[in-house]
């Protein structure tokens, strides 16, 4: 595996050596590879480093007791296992989570949002699909859902022979497979319903083509009457037809016929709504990328459209922040039933609430949950959190909502897009080629990641640990999203990669 701290960097000549997030702050981030007695300037003042320090990861800038709180982004990231001198390499030799079990939360009235309005000058319409029901697409592709994987191959090969068939008619036409969908029991089946019938409604889909078996406990009516408006649906069971692949192919005839019709018009960013994502963070992760899409996400929510945030666990230790930005109580109690709830939910697995940061993670700098959380819930921005969304369930009103789904990439971004996300941002800091249905901009942290992996990475990042101005580098992001939501290929659209994972949780018969 190429070492990416060297591949060359344009900007690292110009790249200061750390930086201290907040005033208060305890410790700070290398932002290139320190040498053990080493001395740099933090916010004008001179540290000398104890040891090696790889970049992104955590020195001590002053002396801290053991068993004292680590304070980052202004907020404690943990506690000492030791005591630690300045200069000190902090991670997990000796610094530790504060997490460990559910929480009482008391609501107070939000104080106001701060907002950044779209500046002058930036693209403020898209050019969009814009749907019966409302609803503005970013893509205008026929979807093939399978109720069970007993029909995935079934439904990737009516999608290949209908590409070739009907290409070009249409943005394209795509298979989600999955796995499940039979030896499924109560709520684990529900959940997969909802999530299909969600996606069965999304406006990227101008027409869906639903493929069930027959015999499966995921029975094609009990979808189908999750689905509200089925104008533009299709379905069939393969064990009731006597050629599976003519009757898929004629179904798509039918709905390619119906969606080569729809045309591209302006649409405002208020009708965005756009998934809010990291994947593989690093100690950059918090610096850059994620407070860029931050800025993005206060742009979109200002204008009057929809950011949706998720990865539960991945808020625990951060969820004060959001929740002081509750829009009234009763948003602010579903909030505190979700957090709870799903810790419970590693509770009664007999598994501890604080299993996070991946080993990735924890290689690129990242030490404890709450350090991964403080950094990941940037991508909020500073909007109100006007609702609350149960996994597969679809947004339905405007401002910033709140997901619930884990933190694994593909469970959650397909929920982002099984939420009514046309658009997701994945902020990441190791990288990774995964795609979802909708257009999946990747958003590296790092410079020399983005030079690494140009065909994975749509948006540099990095050049602001250079001091890059944020308002700029948001400006660029911008403008890229209005492009890609306006028609321009994403890489991983580029790539093939597209990917739909359902959150199983439940005992399999």
């Amino acid at each position: 595996m190429t070492d990416m701290s060297s591949v060359d960097n344009p900007f690292a000549a110009s790249l200061p050596a750390a930086h201290c997030i907040d005033s208060r702050d305890d410790v700070a981030v290398a932002l290139r590879p320190l040498t053990g007695g080493e001395t740099v300037l933090v916010s004008g003042h001179p540290i000398t480093v104890a040891a090696d320090i790889p970049k992104g990861h955590k020195f001590a800038l002053r002396p801290i007791p053991r068993g004292s709180n680590v304070l980052k982004y202004g907020w404690p990231i943990g506690r000492t296992k030791a005591a630690i001198a300045p200069g000190d390499h902090v991670h997990t030799h000796n610094l530790a989570t504060r997490l460990a079990d559910v929480e009482d939360y008391t609501y107070r009235p939000a104080s106001g949002t701060r907002l950044r309005p779209l500046p002058p000058g930036l693209p403020d319409t898209f050019q969009g699909y814009r749907r019966a029901n409302g609803a503005v697409g970013t893509r205008n592709e026929i979807w093939i859902l399978p109720t069970v994987g007993c029909v995935a191959r079934t439904a990737e090969r009516i999608a290949r022979l209908g590409s070739q068939r009907l290409g070009g008619q249409v943005d394209g036409i795509h298979a989600l497979t999955h796995p499940f969908g039979c030896s499924q029991l109560g709520d684990d089946l529900s959940r997969t319903r909802k999530v299909l019938a969600s996606l069965a409604s999304h406006p990227n889909a101008g027409g869906v083509l639903i493929v069930g078996l027959g015999c499966e406990n995921n029975q094609l009516d009990a979808l189908l009457a999750e689905v509200p408006d089925r104008s533009r649906i299709r379905a069939f069971a393969a064990q009731m037809t006597e050629d599976e692949t003519d009757a898929g192919l004629q179904a798509l005839e039918d709905l390619v016929a119906i969606a080569s019709l729809d045309r591209r018009e302006p649409c405002p960013l208020s009708a965005l709504t756009i998934g809010l994502k990291c994947g593989g963070s690093d100690g950059f992760s918090g610096l850059t990328a994620n407070p860029l899409v931050g800025r993005i996400a206060d742009y979109v929510a200002g204008a009057g459209g929809t950011p949706i945030l998720t990865e539960i666990p991945e808020v625990f230790g951060a969820e004060r922040l959001l929740m002081a930005r509750a829009a009234n109580a009763e948003v602010f109690q579903d909030m505190a039933a979700l957090l709870n709830g799903f810790k419970r939910y590693f509770l009664d697995h007999h598994q501890p609430v604080h299993e996070n940061p991946s080993p990735g993670n924890i290689a690129g700098g990242i030490t404890t949950l709450e350090e991964k959380s403080l950094g990941a819930v940037q991508k909020a921005g500073h909007a109100t959190v006007t609702q609350v969304l149960r996994y597969g369930e679809r947004a339905l009103r405007k401002g910033l909502a709140l997901l619930e789904a884990p933190g694994n990439d593909a469970v959650s971004s397909t929920a982002l897009v099984a939420a009514g996300a046309t658009l997701l941002l994945f902020t990441t800091g190791r990288g990774t080629p995964l795609g979802f249905p909708a257009p999946t901009l990747k958003i590296a942290t790092n410079t020399a990641l983005a030079e690494h992996k140009p065909h994975w990475i749509d948006f540099d990042a990095g050049p602001i640990a250079a001091g890059a101005s944020m308002d700029a580098m948001a400006a660029d992001l911008l403008r890229l999203m209005v492009d890609v939501a306006s028609g321009k290929p994403s890489k991983n659209e580029q790539n093939g990669e597209r990917e739909i994972a359902l959150w199983k949780n439940g005992v399999t018969l």
